[in-house]
């Protein structure tokens, strides 16, 4: 049987409180601001309760979002490799919501969260991510918290979820590689960028991969790098081309048994700058010459690119997708088709 008292609240405002009990049942109490939320809820737990499937939902309504960010931190963050995941539970946690409890993040809430990031401008992507930190929260506090209650709110809003931009095709130009190379050379610093450019290309390993590469890891003899650590969780060995071989070979060796000594934010760094001031040099060159310059030259290309131009290289090489999916280690069809981007010129002499 349900009571429900009219209490004062915070302020001048009144509250309704709400008890329902239950013999062989536990106490279940709740607060709203008006009668009517009282009533639909009260009605509700009356209702699971005769038909057999109530579950208790006192452990959700007492834990804030705030609260079970902070457990996530400490239980589940470690075991994750994305490090942006923390910058996502911190932003979380400093939103109001974080002050409602589980049990009160609804739907419409998440969808006014996605209004509010695109009205600051937030990327799709970034708010794609946000959200899927929030799902994964309450997904663990289901399965894994013992509040079998809980609903995902951020399930219910999948119509107003951004729309994401199309995936990046951006592939070397005809000629622009050796501009690539040099501009690297010229304006890699401290960092052997032109090699480390080189054997991206031959490889399709990603960034952080390739910063952990250690001398150890590599067989020359068998031509094969082992990479212990991937995005995926699974080790792979790396078939490395005599292109490979020859940029490592070209290297000198470091004291500490890493291949380049860099972190992965510094490749990214020394890259962007490599490709700004190459594409200066390259103006300037047809300044020079009298010649109007290209606008797709060394313009927009990001490290990350030469992961699809060597993925898409290796499917012009004539390498099924089983092949090329163990030299990536992506691990789905869909995945691998992201990143490649075939040139229609390229296959004209393969159809005959």
């Amino acid at each position: 049987m349900a009571t429900i008292r009219k209490r004062q609240g915070p302020g001048s405002r009144h509250v309704w409180h709400v008890q329902v009990r239950k013999k062989g049942y536990p106490s279940q109490t709740c607060t709203f601001d008006t009668k009517a939320q009282a009533l639909a809820w009260a009605a509700t737990i009356e209702s699971e309760i005769a038909r057999g499937v109530f579950v208790s939902r006192t452990e959700a309504e007492a834990t804030t979002l705030g609260e079970a960010l902070e457990r996530y931190s400490v239980e589940v963050l470690p075991g994750k490799k994305s490090p942006s995941e923390i910058g996502f539970v911190r932003r979380w946690r400093r939103h109001p919501l974080a002050r409602r409890s589980l049990a009160g993040v609804r739907g419409k809430d998440v969808a006014a969260y996605i209004r509010e990031r695109e009205r600051d401008g937030v990327g799709a992507n970034t708010i794609r991510l946000e959200l899927a930190l929030l799902s994964h929260l309450f997904s663990v506090a289901r399965s894994a918290w013992g509040m079998e209650s809980l609903g995902n709110p951020v399930a219910l809003v999948k119509g107003s979820r951004p729309k994401l931009p199309r995936g990046r095709d951006r592939r070397l130009l005809s000629g622009e590689e050796p501009r690539l190379l040099a501009a690297c050379e010229a304006h890699g610093g401290l960092i052997p960028l032109a090699s480390l450019v080189s054997l991206a290309l031959e490889t399709a390993m990603r960034r952080g991969e390739i910063a952990a590469m250690r001398w150890e890891h590599i067989n020359r003899k068998a031509r094969v790098l082992l990479v212990p650590v991937t995005k995926t969780g699974e080790p792979r060995r790396v078939p490395l081309s005599s292109q490979a071989l020859s940029v490592l070979d070209g290297l000198a060796r470091r004291i500490d048994g890493y291949v380049w000594g860099v972190r992965p934010d510094s490749i990214t760094q020394a890259f962007s700058r490599a490709v700004r001031l190459g594409r200066r040099d390259y103006e300037a060159e047809c300044a020079a010459s009298g010649e109007t310059p290209d606008p797709r030259v060394l313009a927009g290309l990001r490290f990350h690119d030469l992961r699809h131009e060597a993925t898409s290289r290796l499917f012009e090489k004539g390498l099924n997708p089983m092949e090329v999916s163990a030299i990536t280690g992506h691990k789905t069809l869909q995945m691998l088709k992201r990143y490649t981007h075939l040139r229609a010129e390229d296959l004209v002499d393969r159809l005959g």
